[in-house]
């Protein structure tokens, strides 16, 4: 997508943080969303007999909101929805179909209930154009919510040529250079995103790509504006919401520790 398709600005960054431009008030960017799903094939002994058919997982998805147009980048809004069942079977390079219902959920438990706090715009723990289909959960929910979305992946699809090696030799023939992202041009020429060191002198980049009615170069720049450490803070705060829905979990039975054990071993990756 090379335009962008949605009415609001982006806040101006200043050495106090985002500030908000008075004329432009009515469509500045304030709520960006941040959403990811957590699950594991640790289960417990009454889904046993489902997860012999491969339909069964302990499910979490999560969402934030935070208000970027504060300094602190402040959560505003926090859920969680549990699963214990999937009716859609694990198929790689298909989560989408597996993830955005329980995400769809969350959004439209807002919208019925006319929170405030409902995003303008989504940060999903998942790709977007970026993915061996073209399609990945970040248009797919994008497309289904109609809501614009970038995807952010913290590892690689090797698709139309791209490999880990080679762009983390691109990135560091850019070290002289003082910019701290690449454009993703694959062997046919189609560009797929951008690899991105979010902080100075990390070599682990993060994965930009479009989702959905948001072109690549607003993508970046949105990131950049909301990031503190590597991961973009919206999906950074998805975390702590996600061990909040774990804890509930534990304590009503619907979890097991093994389960707790998988996610946090996913959020260190």
């Amino acid at each position: 997508m090379e335009r962008d398709d949605f009415p609001w600005k982006l806040p101006i960054p200043s050495s106090s943080g985002n500030v908000v431009v008075e004329e432009e008030e009515g469509t500045l960017l304030k709520y960006v969303g941040g959403v990811d799903v957590s699950y594991s094939k640790e289960l417990d002994s009454a889904a046993a007999a489902a997860a012999a058919a491969a339909t069964a997982a302990c499910g979490c998805g999560s969402l934030v909101v935070l208000d970027v147009t504060t300094p602190t980048l402040q959560v505003v809004y926090q859920d969680f929805f549990l699963l214990t069942n999937f009716d859609v079977p694990y198929i790689p390079s298909f989560l989408a179909f597996r993830e955005a219902p329980i995400l769809l959920q969350l959004l439209q438990k807002m919208k019925n209930t006319d929170n405030p706090f409902y995003p303008q715009l989504l940060l999903v723990d998942g790709n977007g154009l970026l993915h061996p289909r073209g399609f990945g959960l970040a248009c797919h929910l994008g497309v289904l919510a109609n809501i614009p979305t970038i995807g952010i992946g913290k590892n690689l699809h090797h698709v139309d040529g791209l490999t880990q090696s080679g762009v983390r030799q691109l990135l560091q023939a850019k070290d002289n250079s003082g910019e701290d992202f690449i454009t993703l041009t694959g062997s046919s020429g189609c560009v797929w995103g951008a690899a991105m060191r979010s902080t100075k002198g990390s070599c682990k980049p993060i994965y930009i790509s479009v989702g959905h009615r948001v072109s690549l170069n607003t993508a970046i720049k949105i990131v950049k504006m909301i990031c503190k450490y590597r991961v973009p803070e919206p999906i950074r705060q998805v975390k702590p919401c996600k061990f909040k829905a774990l804890k509930v979990s534990l304590t009503s039975g619907i979890f097991s520790m093994k389960d707790l054990v998988v996610v946090f071993r996913q959020n260190r990756q």
